[in-house]
């Protein structure tokens, strides 16, 4: 075991992850650095326009260590605003102009910002509503920013100092902020670059949310490395088939993405005859269990690209393990398909609850040490020592181990086996998820007494949030009701997708909640509206792909598609049947501002009869064409 932790390189010990980005602008100026839609820039011009909005955020009197919030939409002006944080020596929080206003409301004041940077995309009422400080707007700000000098700023600014903060969900009602450090950053930046092999003629797609850390490592490896950092758009990823396409039209060769998004890719690669882009060359997977069957399936699919199953909770800075899957792996041959190794400076550690290394083959909790880990929690220092222990295998001062949650066991070749969790915490399509914090919203409704979330398998590789109330008396709150409640505190990610109203939990003998015999919900239609059946053929055929991609028996006129349990695999499920049933290009944006049979069906239908004039236009222009002839 101590074998399997012999991990060490050379650190970077003076860099911050911006001068790693400055030294690759020396070397290649003039490469393609950024792709967005119609947008590029080189390297030499997304580093000036990174240093001029440093230079305006030091006139605006920017300290070291302070936390500016990053309010933008995916664009050019979001990467040149998180560069621009960090040369500035400040650090970004970024956040979410979707999200819940309590929740963006808890985090700027947890966060102590005082400066927010935006663009004209999220609109300047949306921000004044949940921040009183300092705005400044990449775009409507633009002319002033670009007075500023195009020099790389200079400070004496060290790995040490913070990078990000990144917040996550908290078992105790409200999110967590993790503080990264740049040496923590650079560390696993350096490491990714040479396991993924990224060189300066990738071309990386940049997928995640910047809200969530594993766009720091799509966007870092890649600009350290000479590469081109592709941003995605919201059209790509409405159905697989678009997805795969766009990869193919932008040349992407390095893909990460969540494990759900992979099972639902390799399932419809299969299923719909979609083929793999020949520039791909590496795929790297991770945030949930992976499904053996998807990986044989994988394989036999695209034997020539590279499958990475990768492992890391936010407070070791984004991966901590990395499995690659050998080729020609069959499901037989991985039935839990491992985490892996750890990375370069760091360990793994599997231990009992007395802090002892357990044997191989012996499930145990992991325990992570080494360069990559976090600083600790923002304004939680009880929290930080009882997550960040001091490390009994180390003989340097000051070493750590973080306490991840989850349970483990080492395979006899090295590599890591995940089990499950010790406590509570759940994954449900990637996200990470603290189901106290949803109990603890639900209990803030006034129609609910107690609450209690957890997450249910019913269907291969289909997890969900299930909550379930005991209301008050006075009142039986609706599933309607409670999932408004919800939306108005948490983001959609974290809303159950079915709410069972029970008269009291089941209680162990020592008087604990017995989770396991709280009911399983049926796939029936559970809501409260009036069941009313379609009434076209359009939406009769729609309401059957509904059945299909929901699993249910029934489904009415006006039900709403994601109070039925939809969410945004799904979506993409519908939407792609929904556009080869009825051959038009349907947008998944009508199914977000229509999500009924009725809604749906009624665009379906304007579309078609559109088609249909537009085909009448054509057909008289020809005719008339050829009797002027």
């Amino acid at each position: 075991i101590l074998a399997w932790n012999e991990t060490p390189r050379p650190l970077t010990e003076t860099a911050c992850i911006h001068h790693l980005f400055e030294a690759q602008v020396e070397r290649t100026p003039d490469a393609i650095a950024l792709v967005f839609e119609d947008a590029q820039l080189t390297y030499a011009e997304l580093n000036q326009r990174a240093n001029q909005l440093a230079h305006h955020l030091r006139t605006l009197g920017v300290q070291p260590e302070e936390r500016i919030g990053l309010c933008v939409e995916r664009s050019v002006e979001q990467i040149v605003g998180v560069l621009g944080v960090l040369k500035a020596g400040a650090a970004y929080l970024p956040l979410d102009p979707h999200y819940p206003i309590d929740r963006l409301q808890f985090m700027v004041a947890d966060a102590h910002v005082r400066l927010l940077l935006t663009r004209q995309m999220t609109p300047a009422d949306a921000v004044t509503a949940w921040f009183a400080g300092s705005v400044v707007d990449l775009l409507a700000d633009a002319d002033q920013i670009r007075r500023q000098p195009t020099i790389n700023p200079t400070s004496d600014l060290g790995p040490q100092q913070l990078a990000y903060v990144i917040y996550t969900s908290g078992s105790l009602g409200q999110p967590k902020g993790v503080l990264i450090e740049h040496r923590s950053l650079v560390n696993y930046t350096e490491a990714a670059r040479e396991a993924y092999g990224i060189t300066s003629s990738d071309r990386v797609l940049q997928f995640a949310s910047i809200n969530f850390d594993a766009s720091a490592e799509e966007i870092y490896t890649t600009l350290i490395s000479g590469a081109t950092l592709v941003l995605r758009n919201e059209p790509m990823i409405e159905t697989i088939a678009t997805f795969l396409r766009l990869c193919d039209a932008w040349r992407i060769s390095v893909l990460s993405l969540p494990t759900a998004f992979w099972h639902e890719l390799v399932a419809r690669l299969n299923a719909d005859n979609l083929v793999l882009s020949e520039c791909l060359r590496i795929m790297i997977i991770g945030g949930e269990r992976v499904m053996p069957e998807r990986v044989a399936q994988w394989q036999q699919t695209a034997p020539l690209v590279q499958l990475i199953n990768s492992y890391g909770p936010t407070e070791a800075t984004v991966v901590a393990t990395m499995f690659p899957v050998p080729p020609q792996s069959t499901a037989s041959d991985l039935r839990d398909v491992p985490i892996g190794r750890p990375l370069h400076n760091l360990t793994a550690y599997v231990l009992d609850r007395h802090l002892t290394p357990v044997p191989v083959g012996v499930p145990g909790e992991l325990y992570l040490g080494g360069a990559s880990l976090a600083r600790g929690y923002l304004n939680r220092p009880d929290l930080t020592a009882q997550q960040f222990i001091p490390d009994p295998f180390s003989t340097h001062p000051g070493t750590r181990l973080y306490r991840t949650g989850d349970l483990v066991r080492w395979l006899p070749d090295g590599a890591i086996a995940f089990l499950g969790r010790v406590d509570k915490q759940v994954k449900v399509r990637g996200f990470r998820i603290e189901v106290g914090e949803i109990e603890a919203a639900l209990r803030q409704s006034a129609a609910v007494s107690d609450a209690v979330v957890m997450a249910r398998e019913d269907t291969l590789g289909d997890r969900q949030l299930v909550a379930y109330i005991i209301p008050q008396p006075s009142h039986a709150p609706t599933t309607r009701e409670l999932r408004n409640f919800l939306l108005g505190k948490l983001p959609d990610y974290m809303i159950p997708t079915a709410f069972l109203t029970l008269e009291r939990l089941p209680l162990t003998v020592s008087g604990k909640v017995d989770r396991r015999a709280l009911p399983v919900p049926d796939r029936q239609r559970q809501l409260e509206d009036a069941f009313v059946a379609p009434r076209t053929a359009t939406e009769q055929q729609v309401a059957a792909l509904w059945l299909d991609v929901l699993k249910l028996d029934q489904v009415g006129l006006h039900d709403n598609f994601f109070e039925l349990g939809g969410h945004s695999l799904l979506a993409t499920q519908l939407i792609a049947q929904l556009r080869s049933t009825f051959q038009v290009d349907l947008p998944i944006r009508h199914l977000f501002a229509a999500p009924t049979v009725a809604g749906v069906a009624s665009v379906i239908d304007r579309m078609r009869w559109l088609a249909r004039r537009d085909d009448a236009i054509v057909a008289a222009d020809e005719s008339i064409e050829e009797g002027e002839l």
